[in-house]
């Protein structure tokens, strides 16, 4: 069964990896801004977390879907979007991109707990047929250590790695060992919950089994 993952994230293609799963990857070509603020001034309201990434999932793999059609009409297999965004104090925290800032996000979130959402969209794609899609929101509650120090963050801030990630740390990287807690699929934090990811595919009648191009043997 083949697997194209309607994204380039390093942290979403090592956990399709990890689970057994090589799949293709495409960018999808989606404004992503755009794409909101089209909806929310078509609805005079703005939308909360949970649909902000549902809504961004499901149209990155949508235009996956469209563009395999055009490219590549011979695939048969799934297709998988995600998006992800992290609120702290019912605020939405995206990429800090600034030391500053991101200092700033760790001494106010020290100690504290935020919510991890991640919008998941899953394409099943037959050559001649309309594709079918289930989508689902994962999400993951993150806890902070209490007691980091002004060093420590200094430190983790200063090798780049939280700049770059929305809410400023990574669970499987350098910044797990400042993370007490995940009430949640671990995976979500990561980029994927793997476990909601099983369930739409299952719903497309599609075995996860299936979907291993990697076999552990003894």
């Amino acid at each position: 069964m083949r697997v194209c993952l309607a994204s380039t994230s390093p942290a979403r293609l090592m956990l399709l990896r990890q689970a057994g799963i090589e799949p293709a990857t495409r960018a999808p070509e989606v404004d992503e801004e755009a794409v909101v603020a089209a909806l929310e001034a078509e609805e005079g309201r703005v939308l909360p977390p949970d649909e902000h990434v549902l809504l961004l999932a499901r149209r990155k793999a949508a235009d996956v879907v469209a563009t395999l059609a055009r490219l590549e009409p011979d695939f048969d297999g799934i297709v998988i979007g995600g998006d992800s965004m992290f609120a702290f104090d019912r605020e939405v925290l995206g990429k800090p991109l600034r030391p500053d800032v991101a200092t700033a996000r760790w001494e106010r979130m020290r100690g504290g707990t935020g919510i991890l959402h991640s919008g998941h969209s899953v394409f099943r794609v037959r050559p001649g047929t309309v594709a079918q899609e289930a989508y689902a929101v994962a999400d993951a509650a993150v806890t902070f250590a209490d007691d980091i120090t002004a060093d420590e963050i200094a430190a983790y801030v200063g090798t780049g790695e939280p700049l770059q990630v929305a809410g400023a740390f990574t669970v499987d990287s350098l910044g797990g060992p400042f993370i007490t807690r995940v009430d949640g699929d671990p995976s979500t934090v990561v980029g994927m919950s793997l476990s909601t990811l099983r369930r739409l595919v299952r719903e497309l009648g599609v075995a996860w089994p299936d979907l291993w191009t990697t076999r552990l043997t003894s």
